[in-house]
């Protein structure tokens, strides 16, 4: 197999990756020490049969640079193949700002064909090429060089495996009209709100045991430095101080470094120098602000009035419409999903889109005690009130 070490090189085979309907791609990456992922390999197959036709791209070549990808990723008549892009996609928008497109994700389409939910690429690859792919080199350390004949076969596999993969679940989709579901839900994939972790959002993402604004507020801000810091430094935000830390801060409100000395769960590092300072300086902001900008809690699907029999009814007319369109049922809606719709709530994924047709109509009849479910043989069926 050729490894790409020049941008000359994958300049003249995305040159001809471009007279290709599709091309399959995959990375090797590492962040365990970093905040942003390290792109250690890249990994991409045209159709066909021959060694050349699949290559892999070493980035951190010096003489390596991936502007002839990205030309490629922008060319609209070669379709983008991935297996579970999100990461993928996460390195590109950092690096470039740019998305493939059009864009396939096979995870994706696996769910809609009827292979389960969240499928693994091992999998598809045994079921639909027929093949075994050697797991053996999946957290070997991809940035050292020179890579071994092992790493190099395990990631040339991830690509050329994929070809067939995703022919077959082209035709799939093309057989069960259903192109337009997977187009729709891999537009999600492409939202750069996904990927661009703004520094004051950061704190929604924190579990807590209290809904108290001020408490919040704490946690919004102490989020905001860790964030911030991080991100500048790229360094993983754990290695500024953890969730838990974060919390027992917000508690118990530090406003000197002799308070910090006394933290029970703060890093060592964290108790001097910037972090230390960046943190008192959060709790002083807190301190100083007007009560009126204290975040507030979106309201949990705790506060609704759900009908928990009417609950129980949408979980076994999902079971039933999971079944016979062949989709996962948390592709189509999850557990507080369904209770947010027995408490009222309308304005939900499962109402828009393919998920309407088939399941959010008659989950709406059956919310307004328009049909009622019944069970005939081994199928659950709907009949009109």
């Amino acid at each position: 197999m050729k490894t790409l070490t020049t941008e000359a090189e994958l300049d003249a085979f995305c040159t001809m990756a471009q007279m290709h309907p599709f091309v399959t791609i995959d990375t090797e990456f590492l962040r365990e020490r970093t905040y942003y992922s390290k792109l250690c390999l890249l990994q991409i197959a045209v159709p066909g049969t021959c060694v050349d036709d699949a290559v892999l791209v070493d980035p951190l070549s010096p003489d390596m640079g991936l502007e002839p990808l990205y030309r490629l990723f922008r060319d609209t008549s070669v379709v983008k193949v991935f297996h579970a892009a999100r990461q993928d996609l996460e390195i590109f928008w950092n690096d470039a700002k740019i998305f493939p497109t059009p864009l396939f994700d096979t995870q994706v389409a696996a769910m809609v064909c009827g292979f389960g939910e969240q499928v693994g690429y091992e999998t598809l690859v045994r079921k639909i090429v027929k093949e075994q792919v050697d797991k053996s080199s999946r957290f070997t350390d991809w940035s050292r060089r020179p890579l071994t004949d092992a790493q190099k076969t395990y990631a040339i596999a991830d690509v050329t495996h994929l070809r067939g993969v995703y022919l077959f679940l082209k035709a799939e989709l093309e057989r069960t009209d259903r192109e337009a579901w997977v187009v729709e839900e891999t537009q999600s994939l492409t939202d750069p709100a996904i990927y661009d972790v703004v520094p004051s959002e950061a704190w929604r993402r924190i579990k807590t045991r209290t809904s108290s604004n001020k408490f919040l507020a704490y946690v919004r801000e102490l989020a905001a430095f860790r964030e911030q810091y991080a991100q500048t430094r790229n360094v993983p935000r754990n290695r500024v101080y953890k969730d838990d830390a974060m919390v027992e801060l917000a508690s118990t409100k530090p406003i000197t470094h002799e308070d910090l000395s006394k933290s029970r769960l703060l890093l060592r590092e964290a108790r001097k120098g910037e972090i230390s300072d960046g943190i008192l300086n959060a709790i002083k902001t807190v301190n100083a602000m007007d009560p009126e900008t204290f975040p507030k809690l979106p309201k949990s699907n705790d506060k609704l009035q759900v009908n928990p029999a009417l609950a129980d009814l949408l979980r076994v007319l999902l079971k039933a419409k999971s079944e016979g369109s062949d989709v996962a049922q948390k592709m189509i809606a999850n557990t507080s999903e369904l209770d947010a719709l027995a408490g009222g709530q309308r304005d939900l994924p499962s109402l828009k889109g393919w998920r309407m047709d088939v399941f959010g109509s008659d989950a709406l009849r059956l919310c307004e005690g328009r049909v009622g479910l019944a069970v005939k043989g081994n199928k659950v069926k709907l009949f009109e009130l």
